[in-house]
């Protein structure tokens, strides 16, 4: 899943794809290094984020979903791999997910998993689209405050997110939303610690064992950032543009415990170790359309 941010204050990528032709080359970029999914999203969820509007977030993602719409993508390898790249849309909004529907996107990821708008589980289950429904401790803009600003805290983080994660895909089958279509996010650097991030996908496992695709994203995060800097001695966490190699260490520890999709800025080089990881665990990655691995 590639990471396709249209908003000014992201914390990696803020301001770089507000123009839509630039948006849609980017799409067009990380489709050609193997993104199976872009995720289209108009608001920042970093921490600290302030809300904006349905109509400002619509004013940003529209042109750029109906862009990826209009292009003529060319299949990959033999052709048995899609040409056109599913999209999603990552909104907590049911008005920005039913204009985003009409446009083309095939997944609603709310990062508020279905809480945010009482209108959008059931535009989602009316719809027929996929959902992402993930774990966060209140909302971006406090939720690494915790409780009486403390911090978050949890008695057993992976419990806590595990049974808020079966909750919610309750609530979303009792509301018609069929299972199959479901997805799950444990929430990585959403009201957690970089302790808590790293029990997370330590024990990854026990969330997989909910019977749902696990989509996992740790790209460029603070906990990664944080992590380095204790490696190397620096009092600050490392800069964005040094965290690839953590990202991709993240992914690789997420793909061996069970995580299905890994939404991620850097497509190509962290699908190319997840296919090398992939083939020392036994093959379980997906491999691109047209090839064959023989030796």
């Amino acid at each position: 899943m590639g990471i396709l941010n249209v908003t000014p204050d992201s914390f990696s990528d803020g301001g770089r794809f507000m123009d839509p032709s630039a948006a849609i080359e980017h799409a067009r970029r990380m489709v050609a290094e193997g993104a199976d999914i872009l995720d289209v999203g108009g608001e920042s969820t970093r921490p600290g984020a302030e809300p904006v509007s349905g109509e400002e977030e619509l004013r940003r993602v529209l042109p750029v979903l109906e862009g990826i719409a209009a292009q003529a993508w060319t299949a990959v390898g033999a052709g048995t791999r899609p040409a056109r790249p599913r999209v999603s849309i990552d909104t907590s909004k049911a008005s920005v997910a039913r204009a985003a529907i009409a446009a083309g996107a095939d997944i609603v990821n709310d990062v508020s998993a279905l809480r945010a708008d009482p209108a959008m589980v059931e535009l989602v289950a009316a719809s027929g689209v996929d959902c992402c429904l993930m774990h966060m401790l209140g909302e971006p803009r406090t939720m690494q405050d915790g409780v009486g600003g403390v911090g978050p805290r949890y008695e057993d983080v992976v419990d806590e997110v595990r049974a808020f994660l079966e909750a919610r895909l309750s609530f979303a089958v009792d509301a018609g939303v069929g299972e199959e279509r479901i997805m799950l996010d444990p929430g990585i650097g959403f009201g957690k610690t970089v302790a808590h991030n790293l029990e997370l996908i330590e024990r990854l496992g026990e969330l997989s064992a909910i019977g749902r695709p696990l989509v996992v994203g740790t790209s460029r995060k603070g906990f990664i950032g944080r992590i380095l800097a204790d490696a190397a001695g620096e009092s600050e966490p490392v800069a964005v543009e040094r965290r690839l190699p953590g990202t991709i260490a993240t992914n690789v520890l997420a793909l061996e415990r069970g995580a299905s999709v890994l939404r991620v800025h850097d497509v190509a080089p962290v699908r190319d170790a997840l296919a090398v990881a992939a083939a020392t665990l036994g093959g379980r990655w997906t491999a691109r359309a047209g090839t064959t691995q023989t030796s």
